[in-house]
């Protein structure tokens, strides 16, 4: 079975490279341009290029998806399934052109959370379980036949740097899964039901402020529905994915600066506030709304690498400081 995959981050890489071990013919790879990154500003290729070329895998990088010669070179590849993995839509034109069909990898349980950001929204909304789809790609986004699909439980401290990590590794069997499937002719076809569906609109620089006059578990749910954190010493490094949850802070001299917060945890609150901060000045620093009691765990000053709160409260004076 020849399969041309397209993606372009570190998510869409795994799969490729756990399609690569598990000895499926990926013929070609279609990815992002490269990209101009880091301090040096130095042109890099995308995370999926790496990965083909570490595999001798040949690459494809149009600047534009319609372009005739681009889409000549598809057809003439013959193959049977695109499997498309974190990229941009693809165009009628080239999602009919393999033998079988065009598959997509979608981190939702569909029809749910369609659209650009279902691992955050998921989170944020505080859902209980989440998922990964396999599916048939048509003209409408997100709304092809179902393929097989992988519901995953999630905890009430997950964040979108765990959920990301986990259901990439789910998403990698989900598909070697699907592809068994079709190989054996056992595949079974589910057409969406589109009546009542939740949708993962692309995150807007406004969500990501924090408002202190929501609830305790909505700012929760926000900061960890952004959060790149993996683990206590690991982080996702897409900023897109995670751009962490923020609030601003007004020092004493009049000046602002922007804190993200990145990590929190929430409980019981003894005596109940509007909005009170509660301190020890060494060790813990609560924001305490109605009865429940925000833990800031892991924050950013501005211009500042990411910190825990103990440090935060080593190097900063709260009575200095006024929380926005």
């Amino acid at each position: 079975m020849k399969i041309v995959f397209f993606g372009t981050p570190a998510f869409a890489a795994y799969n490729l490279q756990y399609l690569i071990d598990q000895n499926y013919q990926i013929d070609t790879v279609v990815t992002g341009l490269d990209k101009l990154r880091g301090r040096g500003k130095k042109k890099l290729p995308t995370e999926v290029k790496k990965t083909a070329i570490d595999n001798n895998i040949p690459v494809l990088q149009p600047q534009n998806l319609n372009d005739t010669s681009f889409i000549c070179k598809l057809n003439e590849l013959k193959a049977d399934i695109f499997l498309v993995v974190a990229f941009k839509y693809l165009p009628e034109k080239i999602w009919r052109l393999p033998k079988i069909g065009s598959i997509n990898l979608h981190t939702s349980l569909l029809p749910n959370y369609r659209g650009a950001a279902p691992i955050n929204r998921v989170l944020i909304n505080g859902e209980k379980n989440t998922g990964i789809t396999t599916f048939y790609l048509n003209k409408y986004i997100d709304q092809g036949n179902i393929l097989k699909q992988k519901k995953i439980d999630i905890s009430e401290n997950m964040t979108a740097g765990q959920l990301h990590e986990k259901l990439k590794k789910e998403g990698a069997i989900l598909i070697k899964d699907t592809f068994n499937d079709i190989i054996s002719d056992s595949i079974i076809e589910k057409k969406q039901n589109s009546s009542k569906t939740l949708m993962a609109p692309k995150l807007t620089k406004e969500m990501l402020r924090i408002d202190w006059k929501q609830s305790a578990l909505d700012i929760h749910n926000l900061v960890r529905g952004l959060s790149p954190y993996i683990s206590e010493n690991k982080i996702l490094k897409d900023v897109s994915i995670c751009p962490s949850a923020w609030f601003m802070i007004k020092e004493k001299n009049g000046v602002e600066k922007r804190v993200k917060l990145q990590l929190t945890t929430i409980k019981k609150s003894q005596k109940k506030y509007n909005f009170k901060v509660e301190t020890d000045n060494k060790t813990y620093l609560n924001i305490i709304i109605s009865e429940m009691a925000i833990s800031l765990l892991q924050i950013q000053v501005e211009g500042k690498k990411s910190i825990s709160i103990h440090q935060f409260l080593n190097g900063y004076d709260l009575k200095n400081l006024e929380i926005l």
